[in-house]
C-alpha cells in the first residue's frame, strides 16, 4: 500500500515538467514541514484545477489571480514521486478558512479501483497560495506547444496536419 499525505500548512507548493514540449510529464510538488512530497499527474489534470480555483475562489469572493507573465520555472528534477495521481480537485474548508487540494491515486487496473485501497493527499492551502499557484501552473501550461489558430490543435515542431486546412485528421 502506498502512503497517503496530509500536508497542513504548505510552505510552498507548485506544478512543473520534465521533457520536452509534447511529451511533457507534469507532477505537483508541495513543500512544508522539512518533507518534499511529488506526484504526478497529467495536463489535463492540472488544467482542471486552475479552473476549479478560479471558481471557488470567485464564490468566496476573493480576488482572481491577475494574468500578470509569471516565468515557469525552470526544469528540474522533480525528486522522487510517491505515486501517480488519478482524480485530482480542490474544496474550501469553512471552519478552517483554508482551501483543500485534494489528490487521489491512480488505481492499477479498473477491478481494483477499491477507493479504500488507494492513497491520498490533502494539501491544505490558503488563499493567496491558490492564486500564486494558478498563476504559476498557467504559466507552466502555457509552456507547451503552441496551438493551431485554425483548429486549436498542439502543434508540433514539425507543424501538423490541420483538419481545418484540409478536413482531415489522420487516425492514431
Amino acid at each position: 500500500m502506498t502512503r497517503s499525505f496530509d500536508l497542513e500548512d504548505p510552505e510552498a507548493i507548485g506544478v512543473g515538467t520534465v521533457g520536452p514540449a509534447g511529451q511533457r510529464q507534469f507532477y505537483l510538488r508541495a513543500s512544508g514541514g522539512g518533507e518534499t512530497i511529488v506526484l504526478n499527474c497529467e495536463k489535463f489534470h492540472i488544467q482542471g484545477l486552475v479552473t476549479r480555483m478560479r471558481q471557488l475562489l470567485e464564490a468566496q469572493g476573493e480576488e482572481l489571480p491577475s494574468d500578470v507573465d509569471v516565468k515557469p520555472p525552470p526544469p528540474a528534477q522533480p525528486g522522487e514521486s510517491a505515486w501517480t495521481v488519478g482524480d485530482l480537485g480542490l474544496g474550501y474548508h469553512e471552519g478552517k478558512g483554508r482551501f483543500v487540494i485534494v489528490a487521489r491515486e491512480a488505481s492499477e487496473s479498473e477491478e481494483e479501483a477499491d477507493p479504500s485501497t488507494l492513497a491520498t493527499a490533502r494539501f491544505w492551502v490558503t488563499g493567496d497560495q491558490v492564486r500564486h499557484f494558478s498563476r504559476q501552473a498557467d504559466a507552466v501550461l502555457q509552456g507547451g506547444r503552441p496551438t493551431c489558430q485554425y483548429c486549436g490543435l498542439p502543434v508540433d515542431p514539425n507543424g501538423h496536419p490541420c483538419p481545418a486546412a484540409n478536413g482531415s485528421r489522420p487516425i492514431l
